[in-house]
């Protein structure tokens, strides 16, 4: 029986040897990331590189959360189905992509968001978004802030090409436990301020 998640780890293989091969690369905190169960990654978010930089770094399988107009390729929406990834609508409630995060969560499945949305130049003066406080409590499963640092300068926004042997690396904090009774926006800020720690 053939696995159906082996494109998936067939795809991270790939992305781990174009990423040794391309630049140099750093991962550290491995050890926070639990053995088994459901877990949630929470990353800052400045270039299209990180969800393969924190996807090579992660000893675990993980879900992505993509925006929807991705999709729309028909070539490219099969690499990221296949790549455990799924659509959201960015900017809005999307109730159907929450549903599917929360059943991978409870499936004991890992998943990686970006609590900013979308691209952010600065970690400091960007805002989390609500969503991923309302993953937090209701999945109960444990929250691993990371940090991604150099993919801006690996691949810039507005860039055409990549930038080779360009110093990346991947930091994944301690587990945050979470109040299930604070509001999900304070729960973002709250893992947010983690993230931000982490880049000290």
């Amino acid at each position: 029986v053939i696995d159906k998640h082996l494109p998936y780890f067939i795809f991270r293989a790939i992305c781990a040897l174009a990423t040794l091969a391309l630049f140099r690369f750093k991962a550290t905190g491995k050890e926070n990331i639990p053995e088994k169960g459901g877990f949630l990654i929470a990353s800052n978010h400045t270039s299209y590189l990180d969800p393969i930089a924190v996807g090579v770094a992660c000893p675990r399988r993980l879900n992505y959360m993509a925006r929807h107009d991705l999709f729309k390729n028909a070539l490219f929406a099969w690499i990221l189905k296949y790549s455990c990834a799924f659509p959201v609508k960015r900017k809005s409630a999307d109730l159907g992509a929450l549903k599917e995060a929360m059943r991978r969560l409870k499936n004991g499945e890992g998943l990686l968001v970006f609590p900013e949305g979308g691209r952010q130049t600065n970690v400091y003066l960007s805002k989390p978004e609500a969503g991923v406080g309302f993953l937090a409590a209701k999945s109960g499963v444990p929250v691993i802030p990371a940090f991604v640092s150099g993919t801006d300068r690996a691949w810039p926004r507005n860039a055409k090409f990549i930038k080779p042997a360009t110093n990346i690396s991947v930091h994944f904090g301690k587990q945050i436990y979470i109040e299930g009774r604070m509001p999900y926006q304070d729960i973002a800020r709250k893992i947010m301020e983690n993230i931000r720690h982490l880049s000290c």
